[in-house]
């Protein structure tokens, strides 16, 4: 990737993809960080992308961060290797010296632009003589270097559009490979490092499957064999709009800020595209690997639905708190979470309690998306003691002191079930026992009495999640007040 900003879902999914591909195959995963616009290097960028691949649970094996033994792993750092390959071409006459002024190529474009055709390149500077370059030299005039296009290109198999070519020379003026500071452009950097690194295979954006003609030109004029490309279709809007940096919700920095889990973003990113047997929702990374075929994928665009993404997390925060180990970590997050929220309004330090938190996340496992959920307002009353009066409760049932009593008595007696099943079924029979209380109406009273809501999940569940001591004593002080 280019450090120009933060990793995106475009760029999760490239990373993705080829991640899957080198694990299904015993391969290496590398990540080379391409910065030879130094103009829009944004400090920091680097480590930030290496950052989140670690957090999605997709890190590199060789990269700028954990070496290896193809580094370096950043192109500001390989320039001598540009440097060789780009006097080599020279030395071959398949690249040229170009003088040409930054004014006279932008009277090109513009002149193109007028006549509604695609800018490029004139390749005037092609036939320079020796002496005439040495002169511009001498004179010491700025200069680039052009590869020199070549028509009658080989088709290439591409893994995923098949047989493919494009005829670059008749459609593109002569590429710029060396820039006049020394730095190279992406076509001759890609190709020099995949050469050097001993890439085999390369997957990304179909935007470059244009460009590979371009690049195979250059791997047979320095005499080098090409590694397989493979182009990934489009990543799109649902709406089928490109994806836009400016939406400012593509980036992963926000995903992880707001709670979700990578697992599901990589389940996301997957499931709208191609390359596994079926879509289907839940898929761990292994599972993912295991189902990949590079055969399988399509040249359709993938199209992103991220409301769709609480969904998938919700599957996988199901399947954390099911398993010990990565609740253990959940039960840590959400006490945390309780204390940043709810930390100003004095919480009972029972609330924090292990066993507390873990029984709350049992119990909501399935019914929320994110862990965030359960400090929003809904469950206020699962930290925080409601205050609720015994008038509000009278407003509701008569026989508030009679149903008080009959739900103490039930949860006090020897070996009281605590299961939500059964509460279910004692408080049925409990209402049987009032005079002219519905049982919609008890349970009003109830679920008012324990979180001061109307809403929520079932009386049942929250005299659970509370205990039966927290739960007597919420209703002795509602009716008491």
């Amino acid at each position: 990737p280019t450090i120009t900003g933060f990793l995106h879902l475009g760029g999760l999914r490239t990373a993705l993809y080829n991640y899957i591909f080198a694990k299904k195959y015993q391969g290496t995963f590398i990540l080379r960080v391409e910065d030879t616009d130094q103009n829009r290097v944004v400090p920091g960028a680097a480590e930030g992308i290496e950052d989140m691949l670690d957090w999605a649970g997709i890190p590199p094996d060789e990269s700028p961060g954990r070496g290896g033994p193809a580094g370096p792993y950043v192109q500001s750092q390989r320039l001598e290797l540009y440097g060789r390959a780009g006097a080599a071409l020279l030395a071959s006459g398949a690249a040229y010296r170009c003088f040409c002024s930054p004014q006279r190529l932008q009277l090109l474009r513009r002149d193109a632009l007028r006549r509604q055709q695609t800018p490029r390149y004139d390749n005037r500077c092609r036939h320079l003589t020796a002496s005439e370059v040495a002169q511009k030299l001498s004179q010491g005039l700025e200069c680039v270097i052009r590869f020199r296009l070549e028509r009658g290109v080989q088709p290439f198999q591409d893994l995923v559009y098949g047989w493919s070519k494009h005829e670059v020379a008749e459609v593109e003026g002569d590429p710029v490979i060396l820039k006049g500071d020394s730095f190279p452009t992406y076509h001759l950097a890609s190709v020099v490092d995949d050469h050097h690194m001993g890439i085999t295979h390369v997957l990304r954006g179909t935007e470059w499957l244009a460009s590979t003609s371009k690049h195979l030109l250059l791997y047979k004029a320095l005499g080098w064999e090409p590694p397989r490309f493979g182009h990934l279709p489009l990543l799109l809007n649902k709406d089928g709009a490109k994806l836009s940096k400016r939406q400012g919700d593509i980036f992963l920095e926000r995903f992880a800020r707001d709670g979700f889990l990578p697992e599901a973003l990589l389940d996301m990113v997957t499931n709208c595209g191609s390359g596994f047997a079926e879509k289907q929702m839940g898929r761990t990374l292994e599972e993912l690997i295991s189902q990949f075929e590079v055969s399988r994928i399509t040249t359709h665009s993938a199209l992103l639905d991220l409301e769709a993404l609480p969904e998938f997390n919700r599957i996988h925060l199901s399947r954390h708190i099911e398993n010990q180990g990565l609740r253990q970590k959940l039960v840590r997050e959400l006490q945390g979470l309780v204390e940043l929220v709810y930390g100003q309004q004095q919480v009972d330090p029972d609330v924090l309690e292990e066993q507390y938190v873990e029984r709350v996340l049992l119990l909501r496992k399935g019914h929320i998306s994110l862990l965030k959920d359960l400090v929003s307002s809904g469950y206020s009353y699962l930290w925080v003691r409601p205050s609720v009066s015994r008038q509000q409760l009278q407003t509701i049932s008569a026989e508030v002191d009679k149903i008080g009593k009959l739900v103490s008595g039930l949860l006090t007696r020897p070996a009281a079930a605590l299961t939500v099943e059964d509460l279910n079924r004692e408080l049925r029979s409990v209402q049987k026992q009032t005079r002219e209380t519905k049982y919609s109406s008890m349970m009003q009273l109830l679920r008012l009495a324990l979180s001061g809501q109307q809403h929520g999940p079932s009386v049942a569940e929250m005299m659970v999640t509370l205990g039966a001591e927290e739960v007597c004593g919420r209703i002795h002080r509602a009716l008491s007040s």
